[in-house]
């Protein structure tokens, strides 16, 4: 993938903040992007996830997406994930900004339900509207949501990665994918706002079961022609995501006002009767949503893509 940020960093090299004078160890590349790369880091024989960049402003405003969400977490005494802000400068006197954050092993949300199966689907969906709440609820949309920026830990808990698209409610989306855009398919203005984030959500789903159908749809459609009824049409087809097609319609027309009402939205259709979830996996997932609510967790093990 080409970045405007070639520097480069090898096994072993010790990165050392310019201020705090916080030191860690590069293990291997995790990621890359426009805006700069992340690493696999070690300090004091544990493990972070470490991204360096270029430029200060662009760098600084995920900064204060996340020292945004570690106010939250104070208020209600949990663990901070980000653990470090500062720069780097080099032999040669050039400064690089950088944050470092706790890192958590997981695998993409579409790996996940692969090898789970689709009896997890409602259940780490559900999660993820979680996540988005909390996130909402900081005032800011996530902007890039899509099956790429969702991992899962190996204890099923959802993670949002890549921030580089968070944007405070109100202001245009920062950064976005088109074919999950509320813009793209002429359902509403790029403005962040939750429903922004819970359009994007309900083109994930599709994404997950019907990508190539998906795919053909855009590829072949005029820009004025694209509009949610098409998405929809998608889901009907599907067994998957036929009995869900109510919630996706809500959620592609923005009458949800918030995404915790989304999330009531989803629990409801988990546990209707004849619902997916079996008795086990609503209580587990009931208590995954509570404990939620209080510890906003984030793992960065940064999956950028081309076409972001």
């Amino acid at each position: 993938m080409t970045t405007s940020f070639e520097w480069s960093l090898s096994r072993g090299t010790i990165i050392k903040g310019k201020w705090k004078q916080g030191s860690y160890r590069v293990e291997r590349l995790l990621g890359e992007g426009a805006n700069g790369k992340v690493f696999l880091v070690e300090s004091q024989r544990n493990w972070y996830a470490l991204k360096i960049g270029a430029d200060a402003v662009d760098l600084q405003s995920e900064v204060n997406v996340l020292q945004s969400i570690a106010e939250q977490r104070r208020s209600s005494k949990a663990e901070s994930y980000l653990v470090d802000v500062d720069d780097l400068r080099t032999a040669n006197g050039k400064e690089y900004p950088f944050y470092v954050m706790r890192y958590v092993r997981g695998v993409t949300l579409a790996d996940y339900l692969s090898k789970q199966g689709a009896e997890w689907f409602p259940v780490t969906l559900y999660s993820l509207l979680g996540k988005l709440a909390q996130l909402h609820e900081a005032g800011w949309a996530f902007g890039d949501l899509k099956v790429e920026n969702v991992l899962v830990a190996d204890s099923g808990r959802v993670e949002l990665v890549d921030y580089g698209g968070v944007t405070a409610f109100g202001k245009g989306v920062r950064q976005f994918t088109e074919i999950y855009d509320r813009g793209y398919w002429n359902a509403g203005t790029r403005s962040a706002d939750a429903g922004y984030d819970l359009f994007s959500f309900a083109v994930l789903c599709l994404q997950l079961y019907e990508s190539k159908r998906l795919a053909q749809l855009t590829a072949s459609m005029l820009p004025q022609n694209r509009v949610p009824e098409e998405l929809l049409r998608l889901a009907y087809a599907n067994p998957v995501l036929k009995p869900l097609c109510g919630w996706l319609r809500k959620a592609m027309g923005g009458e949800f006002k918030n995404a915790r009402e989304a999330a009531a939205a989803w629990q409801q259709w988990m546990h209707r009767p004849g619902g997916r979830s079996s008795p086990p996996v609503s209580r587990w997932i009931k208590g995954l949503f509570v404990a939620s609510a209080a510890v906003l967790a984030t793992t960065i093990y940064w999956l950028l893509r081309t076409g972001s």
